[in-house]
């Protein structure tokens, strides 16, 4: 199963399977959700704490450290999947319509190449 035949729809049922199976649905309410996918991403920031640009080029191409960056990716991924599982969130929608959003606060003639907020460029 790759990235490039399997969509959002089947990874909501797999970790709604997951979590029905085991009866966790009393623990995953948006608040814990949410929690859940702030912790993760904070273990993945963790991760590159204190790195030089050269030591993430190194962990990248190091086959230990790049699946211990892939498990907390999965981790957020899977908390994000299970919050718009459980609550009604087509993240397909969600992403298209914050793009729009983006691209009216960051239009291409002003953002192209910065960095800066959309109230500075």
């Amino acid at each position: 199963m790759s990235d490039r035949y399997t969509s959002v729809k089947t990874l909501k049922e797999l970790v709604q399977r997951f979590c029905e199976e085991r009866d966790w649905d009393q623990f995953n309410n948006a608040k814990d959700l949410a929690i859940s996918i702030t912790t993760e991403a904070a273990e993945l920031l963790e991760l590159f704490r204190f790195k030089t640009e050269k030591d993430i080029d190194a962990m990248l191409k190091d086959p230990v450290k790049r699946e211990q960056i892939g498990e907390e990716l999965a981790d957020i991924f899977y908390s994000t999947l299970r919050f718009a599982q459980r609550f009604g969130f087509d993240l397909s929608d969600e992403l298209r319509s914050k793009l729009r959003k983006n691209a009216k606060k960051y239009p291409i003639e002003k953002a192209k190449g910065s960095n800066k907020k959309y109230n500075e460029v």
